[in-house]
């Protein structure tokens, strides 16, 4: 061995002796999966790291107090305008900050994609069947991640303190209150006193920068140490069992992969900072109790909130001179705790009553291999939907001149009809494909040339499939009709379902 070589041993030993250098070799080998359905979490991973970017960035000029000040700076309709201490700064890092307007908006965009990667992530999650034994942690996970992000969310956009936050900070206090005996006093603590308080900014200054960020990121390790450990899901196809991973290495074809992501997330994100303007303040002004702006909406991800009080009935009951608001509490508290109980329970209940949590799956499904799963997603994702334009009910009415009435009326309705419709056609659709694909695989593709029989008949030529989705059976379905079958190698695991 060259005097080289047995330096470059030395220096292997010493580092293996205090780091994990020859065992991370098999680390560095670990596959990953191709699909594009796999980056999303990645989406998501690289807009967190934009938000703890920015959000350290604008920490140096955020002042998170509510005394009163004088504005008088350069946005010249406020000037003179009595404001807090927390919107004199907003408006100071949007106008008289260099590059401050531009921070806050990448940091605002990077929020609302970063929330809606989670939730893309874990419906692609959900219907693949990912979430089944040995990774129902990763999905409780995943799950109390999204809660945190919505949590961190409304925090951020609440701290400016406009007239729009201020507003979304009123409707929180009345959902706080509408809680039986501990609302009132959760909503003094909270506040500091009567809404608007004095200390609601100076208290969700710490949880937005400090609490909620650093459970997040918690959150994110351990996460990423599960699917580390547990390894990737992948589609079924030829030599891809429940004890492998087919796929690009960690290193060098997923790094670089990912380094392109990264850097793309990273660029759309400060190019939508730069060309599409996002909560503009300066044309809301200050939160005052007396005023609303018209039109006011939240962030989407508590759109559907919005909307579940929009559509509530005035249900009221007053018992021994309390009033319990039925009104707010069930759509603003009872129905998300509902919600979310349900995304926890789901992998466990789905696995008992299938009888698959006595085995490990690490083999993703298909969404139309599994009817009921997938109609039950989209049932879901219609009553989200439903409730989110019921949010925006104010807007679509004078938009295109319907009574808000009337739309509250129809999204009611909607509310309880078009998710039982959705999972009806759904579960219809899924078994119509697999039906198709069964046929395909049975008989072939047809190649459009007919000929006759020696009886008489025509008979359409057909050839073997050659090609095939992700996941896509490689023989023919259980029930298929009697044919030719493709001449591809078969599917190493069980047949559809």
């Amino acid at each position: 061995m060259s005097r080289a070589g047995r330096a470059a041993e030395r220096l292997t030993d010493a580092a293996d002796a205090r780091l994990p250098v020859v065992e991370g070799g098999s680390l560095l080998r670990k596959a990953f999966p191709e699909h594009w359905s796999f980056f999303l979490g990645e989406i998501a991973l690289y807009s967190l790291i934009v938000l703890v970017l920015t959000g350290v960035w604008l920490t140096f000029f955020f002042q998170p107090e509510m005394r009163e000040v004088v504005y008088a700076g350069s946005y010249v309709p406020l000037d003179g305008v009595r404001m807090s201490a927390a919107f004199d700064s907003t408006l100071r890092i949007s106008f008289d900050v260099r590059g401050g307007l531009l921070m806050r908006q990448t940091h605002h965009w990077a929020a609302l994609v970063f929330i809606a990667a989670i939730g893309l992530h874990m419906l692609r999650i959900f219907f693949t069947g990912a979430f089944r034994r040995p990774r129902e942690l990763n999905w409780v996970i995943g799950v109390t991640l999204f809660m945190l992000s919505l949590a961190e969310g409304f925090a951020g956009y609440s701290l400016p303190d406009d007239l729009l936050s201020g507003t979304g900070l009123r409707i929180a206090q009345g959902i706080m209150t509408s809680i039986p005996v501990a609302g009132t006093y959760a909503a003094f603590f909270v506040f500091g006193g009567e809404a608007p308080g004095h200390e609601i900014i100076t208290r969700l200054y710490p949880a937005h920068i400090l609490l909620l960020p650093g459970a997040i990121v918690a959150l994110v390790t351990v996460h990423l140490i599960l699917v580390f450990h547990l390894k990737h899901t992948q589609w079924r196809g030829p030599g891809r069992t429940n004890r492998n991973v087919r796929g690009k290495p960690l290193f060098p074809h997923f790094t670089t992969t990912s380094a392109g992501l990264s850097l793309t997330v990273f660029g759309v994100l400060v190019l939508l900072a730069g060309i599409a303007q996002i909560n503009p303040v300066w044309t809301y002004g200050p939160y005052r109790p007396d005023q609303v702006s018209t039109g006011s909406q939240p962030d989407w991800y508590v759109g559907f909130l919005e909307g579940a009080l929009r559509l509530a009935p005035p249900w009221e009951t007053t018992v021994a001179g309390h009033t319990f608001m039925w009104n707010v509490l069930l759509p603003a508290v009872v129905l998300p705790g509902l919600l979310f109980a349900v995304l926890y329970a789901y992998p466990f209940a789905e696995q008992r009553l299938t009888g698959e949590w006595r085995r490990e799956r690490h083999l993703c499904d298909r969404p139309r291999e599994r009817p009921v799963r997938t109609g039950l997603g989209v049932a879901g994702t219609v009553w989200y939907g439903v409730l989110l334009l019921a949010g925006a009910n104010d807007i679509l009415g004078q938009t295109f001149r319907v009574s808000v009435n009337v739309l509250t009326w129809v999204f009611r309705i909607a509310l309880v009809v078009a998710p039982v419709l959705a999972f009806l056609i759904t579960r219809w659709l899924c078994r119509a494909l697999t039906a198709a694909e069964a046929e395909r695989l049975a008989e072939g593709v047809p190649t459009g040339d007919i000929s006759q029989n020696v009886s008489g008949g025509y008979e359409g030529g057909h050839e073997p499939v050659e090609t095939f989705r992700p996941g896509a059976p490689r023989r023919p379905l259980t029930g298929a009709r009697t044919g030719t079958p493709a001449r591809t190698p078969r599917a190493p695991e069980r047949p559809d379902r």
